[in-house]
């Protein structure tokens, strides 16, 4: 119940009522609710790993800036950077996205006004997941790894086998003799460590350092300079300019681990970017869930 009761705290009484009710009569509910996602004058709808639940409670646009406000500890400003982004990170390393007008000024996103929807997504750390993805990527005679892109479609797990990954290889594997790694992470969504106040609300290793809320490009080569990383690990890579980055990470002698969004080798090889440094030997494993 702790991982909900962090989410339902920002909602007003009534609706947090309404929550506990459909808790406490089907406990099921809280091990499979993934989603919460409410929109304007509509049902707010629970995603379950299999099904989605729509509540009779059509939530009012007021009632929206409400949990907003909450979100934002009353202080919407404070966490303007993050509403342009289109999330905000809250305790517990859960994930508020949101959507409504979007003003532009010079090609950026300023401000997002009249929010029209939220979705909290989740979060959940799954402790050793990662096993069989490690026993692939491991290289032990050398006791580092292989440069590695994990690959699946959007849902099925990356991102929450990548931080497990980053956890066991920073915090170093007893059994095989593998020492614990100098790890960077460049969380450019805050899904990765899930920063909340600058403290990881994931459990990312005793050697993770995290720069969050910035492109990888940028990240990477930020990290590179200030903390001597033995392994940069990023999530969802693909354009042109996070290909370039992680180069400059592979021929600075730094190993990395990262994901991407392919759902088997044909789609890997229609991204050109990331096949060409397949292909160059800058990745040595394509693991695929």
């Amino acid at each position: 119940m702790k991982n909900i009761d962090e989410i339902l705290r920002y909602f007003p009484n009534n609706i947090y009522q309404i929550f506990l009710n459909i808790f406490t009569e089907n406990n099921q509910i809280i091990n499979e609710i993934q989603e919460i996602r409410i929109r304007a004058n509509r049902p707010i709808l629970l995603k379950l790993r299999e099904t989605d639940i729509l509540l009779q409670y059509n939530i009012s646009q007021t009632e929206i800036l409400q949990i907003l406000e909450r979100l934002c500890e009353n202080s919407i400003y404070a966490y303007k950077n993050q509403i342009c982004e289109g999330f905000i990170t809250i305790k517990g390393g859960h994930r508020v996205g949101l959507t409504g007008s979007c003003v532009i000024e010079n090609g950026k996103i300023t401000n997002i006004k009249y929010i029209s929807s939220l979705n909290f997504r989740i979060a959940r750390e799954v402790f050793n997941c990662s096993t069989k993805v490690l026993n692939e990527i491991i290289d032990i005679e050398n006791k580092t790894i292989y440069n590695t892109i994990i690959a699946s479609p959007p849902g099925k797990g990356k991102t929450t086998i990548l931080r497990d990954i980053i956890r066991i290889l920073s915090n170093g594997i007893n059994e095989i003799n593998f020492n614990g790694k100098i790890c960077g992470v460049v969380d450019e969504r805050g899904e990765i460590a899930a920063m909340y106040k600058g403290v990881p609300q994931n459990d990312i290793g005793i050697r993770t350092d995290i720069v969050e809320n910035i492109d990888k490009n940028r990240g990477i080569h930020i990290l590179i300079r200030t903390m001597s990383p033995e392994i940069i690990a990023c999530d969802e890579i693909g354009s042109y300019e996070d290909i370039e980055a992680i180069q400059y990470a592979l021929y600075s002698g730094v190993k990395g681990i990262f994901t991407m969004h392919a759902k088997n080798i044909d789609d890997v090889k229609n991204n050109r970017y990331v096949y060409n440094l397949i292909e160059n030997g800058g990745i040595q494993k394509v693991v695929f869930l």
